[in-house]
């Protein structure tokens, strides 16, 4: 006994999509670093009997808070990591292709064609790390900084008595008794020409970029021979540069090291300094304490005056978006060869058998049906002609 059997090819299954997430474990993006490459589980194979494949797994690539992802290509914002536990999808698996059962019709009862899967999505990235902290401590090396980080918070910064500057930021949060407390960021310290990238400058600058306030650390004792005058200058210079909008953030200047004071003139420059630019200064010793909780009941009191904006620049924001039309394609002439291109193109011809004359019938339907041979028409196209469909060199005939 003979039986009929129809199509029964079962679909692939989809690849796996891409996501960002905020880790509140991490902090710094130095994995990165050796780890640049990352690929999502690619979607099984469809089979007979309508047996479909399984998904791919879908990847999660942690991240600390703060960052800030870009297209390497447009240059444009694709995501930012700003809140707690955030997730973002980034890129898009490819959709598993369709078996040949869908291409059954009342005329073709057995179709010896399927459609093959898309590619997922690829895309270069850059990953910025933004701290999300309320103060930002600014400052050349060894000021004092990571001395007072420690002294008033519960973080664990290294501490030595060196020119060389920490490689990356160290936040802490402050515990204040009539409010819920605030984050500080120690922002490795910047030197002259950091806004050109000199030595790590565009990055540590970058950790500035959300900070509401700065508190400006001034070494006043003397003993590096550095000019506090000239330091306060040469960074607000550098910040300038950067970005006009943070050369506006509000300053105070901390004068620093009062407990081992050489001169008293340099603290009467810095006093003069703060005068002439009208910022608050505290003189303090992050070592012994003296004046550090003064100046924290102030901080405390002038961040409830600052708003929580979204520090991110209006031009910046998000513009990529992952949702494409997927109808698209596009014809170009070149040397009397007619071009077609895009995702609806790829996605037909992936389905098409050229050695199938069933095939070939469905793929001039499906030109006629997108519009495609009435475009190439008014475009001249003759019989003989050379058409390219997505990569597929083809000859046109009436």
């Amino acid at each position: 006994m003979l039986q009929l059997v129809g199509p029964d090819g079962g679909d692939g299954g989809n690849g796996g999509n891409i996501y960002f997430q905020v880790d509140k474990d991490r902090n710094t993006l130095i994995d990165f670093r050796y780890n640049r490459k990352f690929k999502a589980q690619n979607g099984e194979n469809g089979s007979g009997s309508h047996c479909n494949g399984k998904y791919g797994e879908d990847l999660y690539i942690k991240v600390p808070i703060g960052t800030v992802i870009k297209d390497v290509e447009t240059g444009k914002m694709v995501a930012d990591l700003s809140e707690p536990d955030q997730t973002e999808l980034v890129l898009k698996g490819g959709r598993g292709g369709r078996g040949n059962s869908h291409f059954k019709t009342s005329t073709r009862q057995a179709p010896r064609f399927a459609e093959d899967g898309e590619k997922g999505e690829e895309k270069e990235i850059i990953l910025e790390l933004k701290l999300l902290a309320d103060v930002g401590l600014l400052g050349f090396p060894n000021v004092g900084k990571s001395t007072f980080l420690k002294a008033v918070t519960d973080a664990k910064p290294k501490i030595a008595n060196y020119h060389f500057t920490t490689l990356q930021p160290n936040l802490g949060v402050v515990k204040t008794k009539d409010s819920d407390g605030f984050v500080i960021a120690d922002i490795p310290g910047i030197i002259e020409g950091a806004s050109e990238g000199v030595g790590l400058g565009i990055q540590f600058l970058r950790h500035i970029e959300r900070t509401r306030l700065l508190l400006h650390f001034l070494d006043v004792s003397g003993q590096e021979g550095r000019n506090p005058v000239e330091d306060f200058y040469a960074i607000n210079q550098e910040l300038k540069k950067y970005s006009e909008k943070l050369s506006t953030r509000k300053q105070i200047i901390v004068a620093n090291k009062v407990d081992i004071l050489q001169d008293e003139e340099i603290l009467k420059e810095v006093e003069t300094l703060a005068k002439k630019e009208k910022l608050e200064m505290y003189q303090i010793s992050a070592a012994t304490g003296q004046g550090v909780q003064a100046l924290m009941n102030d901080v405390a009191t002038i961040l409830k005056t600052l708003p929580k904006e979204d520090l991110i620049e209006v031009e910046d924001r998000v513009v990529y978006t992952l949702e494409e039309k997927q109808d698209q394609w596009t014809i170009k002439e070149e040397d009397g060869v007619f071009i077609v291109s895009g995702k609806a193109v790829e996605r037909l011809m992936g389905r098409i058998n050229i050695e199938d004359n069933e095939s070939m019938y469905y793929l001039q339907k499906s030109l006629k049906n997108m519009e495609i041979e009435q475009r190439l028409k008014e475009m001249g196209v003759c019989e003989g002609d050379t058409v390219i469909l997505a990569g597929w060199e083809l000859e046109w005939y009436e």
